[in-house]
């Protein structure tokens, strides 16, 4: 007998979530009309007087069981998803969301196909400091079957005494030498007006983390035909890192690579806190190729090989590390350079994992 009434209790129930459902719906439909009228009369979306009048009619109708607070929270995350309906969905309009885009988008850098669905590597010093420095680490790069090398020549430091780099003399020492070696070179430009100086000497420009909200460069980095490597901000959420790419496509450059190189957090064992969940998140939520700095997220040399076997084994399309001659007279990030043969056991263990083949690597 109890269960018999328990039985028809739950169908009532189900009856209760039926009719649920379909005023819920309803209600969408007639919010979505309503921000229809809204759009066409320039009016904001969001109106904080009515929905309190809305929570207000709410509490004095209540006649339980629910408390008051707990009906109203039921309705705002209603009011919040009707919200929701009225927007212009905004991340399907994103020229970089893969709802906009569904295939990968892929990034040709003198040959190298950045995003077609092989790992690489981005290898290099973390600042050039000299021709004979760049050219040693360049004929390593070259040595190894790697295509892309990366030498900072703007170096925009936390301290005003820290080395800030050669500049314009270090983008023709960089130029100068990846003709050498035949080899695509990627820098770091920080201010917009170097960008069209940059394009004569680079194949890819980089924008840095202490950039990335820097949206004057990044609307001159959309107005130039040249890729452009974004690294995520320093306490960027993954939206923030995303828009910022929006700026650079919606200014027309759509060549575009994603970097992730960790973020601040409380840690203080590592320079950064890698997100290493951030490279399947970009990956789904956008169409561009995505790399994974090992180096300034760690900032340590024997953290290097297994945050990279990580951004391999989690999807990235590449890594990024850096290289020097002779790291500890290196005038900057000193601690974080592997020494050439440093960086030739670092492949050598990378190919024995498995993660890396030879030959499809990006050179920082």
């Amino acid at each position: 007998m109890a269960n018999e009434q328990l039985e028809q209790l739950r169908k009532q129930l189900d009856g209760v979530n039926d009719q649920l459902v379909e005023l819920i719906a309803q209600r969408g439909k007639i919010a979505q009309e309503i921000g229809k009228v809204k759009a066409s009369q320039g009016l904001n979306r969001f109106d904080p007087v009515r929905e309190r009048k809305m929570l207000d009619e709410i509490a004095e109708k209540n006649e339980g069981p629910f408390e008051t607070s707990t009906l109203q929270h039921i309705f705002k995350e209603i009011f919040k998803a009707s919200l929701e309906l009225q927007e212009d969905d905004h991340s399907k309009a994103l020229l970089v969301s893969r709802k906009n885009h569904p295939q990968n988008t892929i990034v040709d850098i003198k040959g190298e196909q950045i995003g077609d669905g092989q790992q690489r590597l981005i290898v290099g010093p973390c600042s050039v400091e000299s021709f004979e420095q760049v050219d040693e680490v360049a004929a390593a790069v070259k040595k190894q079957g790697l295509k892309l090398l990366r030498g900072g020549a703007f170096k925009p430091r936390t301290s005003p005494y820290d080395f800030q780099g050669l500049g314009v003399e270090g983008l023709k020492i960089l130029k100068e030498v990846a003709d050498k070696h035949d080899l695509a070179v990627i820098s770091e430009i920080v201010t917009p007006h170097d960008i069209e100086t940059a394009v004569d000497y680079l194949d890819v420009i980089q924008i840095g983390a202490r950039n990335m909200q820097n949206f004057e460069l990044l609307k001159a980095a959309g107005s130039v035909n040249k890729p452009i490597l974004l690294k995520r901000g320093l306490s960027a959420t993954i939206a923030e890192f995303i828009n910022a790419a929006e700026y650079i496509h919606s200014r027309g450059n759509g060549q575009i690579i994603l970097c992730e190189r960790g973020i601040r957090t409380y840690e203080t064992a590592t320079r950064n806190t890698l997100d290493i969940s951030a490279v399947p998140i970009l990956k789904q939520e956008t169409h561009l190729p995505v790399f994974v700095d090992v180096t300034h997220s760690t900032g340590r040399r024997d953290l290097l090989l297994p945050t990279a076997k990580a951004a391999l084994a989690i999807g990235a399309d590449g890594v990024m590390t850096e290289v020097h001659p002779d790291p500890a007279v290196a005038l900057s990030d000193s601690a974080q350079q592997m020494d050439i043969p440093q960086f030739e056991e670092f492949l050598a263990k990378l190919e024995e994992s498995g993660l890396y083949k030879p030959g499809k690597v990006t050179i920082k």
